[in-house]
């Protein structure tokens, strides 16, 4: 947060008592010291699903800004009781406060200390209350010097302002400029927008924008250049999309446009028979069955067989047939060929940590060592699978090189004869989307 008035915070307003901050403590308590959260767990959290819509909104707010700003708010804590340890309760109810003091705008001070404090009490430390008070009623006396610190903090100790590993906020460094990288790592603290693309194998965009009209969604098309310009929409203010008869009824699917870019190097066409090597939660297997329009089949495999519950699970509410789920990484003799083959590869995830809570806290250097040799090996497998003259694409949500372009130049020194037709990577900095890479290679007839 800055002090400039131009870039002023998100407004909210106090959470009601006592359910909804019973809730966010829980999401936060849960998330443990290593972050490890994920959005799918939050119908376990007790109270947060019986709360309203908005209500529920602005605890998933508070609860998701306080994870992706932990070290900053710590460091915060810490500056204020001279780096005395706290409970994990009594740290959630503080790093809360502080949330909403500093990152929130037009909650008002007295709301968010009384309510900080009466949680203390019902989580049973009343003897704790009047710390919490002294602490969060001085950074609210102090708010504006307090922002333009965390500014500063942010252009001087970018990995601690903006609460992100130090390792990797010195990778990016050596790649990005000073204003590139404070954007990286401001769009990574950002709250994800809700993002649909519209299943035309079930619906129109023209039908779908009316049905949502009726529902009560608000919508914006996202136009990006890999893409037909109706195929995305951003949804602003909305009921929660598992009540709604368009989602239900197959009429979209909740997609980040860069998700899209691998899909439109594949090309598939009407009629091919196709390869999903790496396929969960399926995604890019459904756009690619709605370009197929149901016709051909697509082999999606996943390593992990549970995952490919979801597939079906998603494919039969959007109405895609064709799709034949393989766990086994085995797919027939040398006859047994795909006139497309796509290797949607695990990777760091580094060019989706807004999305990704817990991903921050959790990746370490190693592993992108580790992935990129992963990664390889999943190319060389899936090369035998392309028939002569076939397409096989490889794509990442990775922002790394090793996991990219040095995966791409590895393959090809390994396959001659094989040629790479197209390469392309989408930085958050310049398009404005989740990080996405992707290379496409010919296999030679």
């Amino acid at each position: 947060m800055t002090s400039n008035s131009s870039e002023r915070p998100p407004r909210a307003r106090p959470l009601p008592p006592p359910t909804a901050r019973s809730s966010v403590l829980e999401i936060l308590l849960q998330s443990g010291e290593s972050g490890d959260f994920l959005e799918h767990r939050l119908e376990r959290i007790p109270g947060l699903q019986a709360l309203s819509e908005g209500d529920r909104r602005l605890a998933q707010e508070i609860a998701f800004g306080v994870l992706r700003n932990r070290s900053v708010l710590n460091h915060i804590i810490a500056s204020r009781t001279d780096g005395r340890p706290q409970r994990p309760v009594l740290r959630g109810i503080l790093q809360m406060g502080l949330y909403q003091l500093l990152f929130l705008d037009r909650v008002p001070d007295h709301a968010v200390v009384n309510e900080a404090v009466l949680l203390a009490r019902q989580r049973g430390f009343s003897a704790q209350s009047g710390f919490v008070n002294a602490v969060l009623r001085g950074v609210a006396r102090e708010k504006d010097a307090c922002r333009q610190t965390l500014h500063a903090l942010r252009l001087k100790q970018p990995a601690l302002g903006w609460s992100h590993p130090e390792w990797l906020v010195q990778r990016w460094a050596a790649v990005l400029n000073e204003a590139d990288l404070q954007r990286l790592l401001a769009w990574n603290n950002s709250a994800p927008t809700t993002l649909a693309r519209v299943n035309r194998l079930r619906t129109t965009s023209q039908d779908l924008l009316a049905r949502w009209s009726s529902e009560g969604v608000e919508a914006t098309p996202v136009p990006v250049d890999w893409a037909d310009s109706d195929a995305v929409f951003a949804l602003g203010r909305h009921p929660s999309l598992e009540t709604l008869g368009s989602f239900r009824e197959g009429g979209f699917y909740v997609q980040d446009p860069s998700t899209l870019m691998a899909v439109q190097l594949l090309d598939p066409q009407p009629g091919e028979r196709i390869l999903d090597l790496c396929s969960a939660p399926g995604g890019k297997t459904l756009a690619i069955a709605e370009r197929l329009k149901n016709t051909g089949s697509i082999v999606a495999h996943d390593a992990h067989a549970g995952r490919l519950d979801l597939v079906r699970e998603n494919a039969q509410r959007l109405g895609v047939t064709g799709i034949e789920l393989q766990p086994n990484p085995e797919f027939g003799g040398p006859e047994d060929l795909f006139d497309r083959v796509l290797v949607d590869a695990p990777c760091s995830n580094t060019g989706v940590l807004r999305r990704r809570l817990e991903l921050r806290w959790r990746i370490q250097p190693k592993e992108i060592t580790r992935l990129a040799a992963e990664q390889l090996q999943l190319l060389r497998q899936a090369a035998p699978r392309v028939r002569p003259g076939g397409v096989l694409v490889y794509s990442t949500c990775s922002l790394e090189p090793e996991e990219n372009e040095q995966v791409v130049e590895a393959f090809l020194r390994d396959h001659s004869g094989w040629t790479e037709s197209a390469r392309r990577s989408l930085h958050p900095v310049r398009t404005s989307v989740d990080g996405a890479f992707a290379a496409k290679f010919l296999r030679p007839v």
